[in-house]
């Protein structure tokens, strides 16, 4: 699942290079430019990208170091 992720991140950061909207006057429900509504998109799909990659490829074997620290009173939370 994490290699997926971190695939789906290599394509948001080609995808964010958006040179084929540069010149593109198309507006979006009458009045959103179609590069503004293409980041706005762009930015909710990064932040669902986000969300998946802190709860499937955080790397838990940190937080686990530290809590044990906190148990053995050499670290405070």
């Amino acid at each position: 699942m994490s290699k997926l992720l971190y695939a789906a991140v290599i394509v948001l950061l080609i995808l964010h290079q958006d040179f084929w909207l540069w010149r593109d006057r198309t507006l979006f429900l009458g009045f959103i430019p179609s590069g503004l509504a293409f980041h706005a998109a762009y930015t909710l799909v990064a932040a669902l990208l986000m969300g998946l990659l802190a709860k499937h490829a955080w790397p838990a074997h940190l937080e686990e170091s530290i809590q044990r620290d906190i148990e053995r009173g050499t670290r405070t939370p």
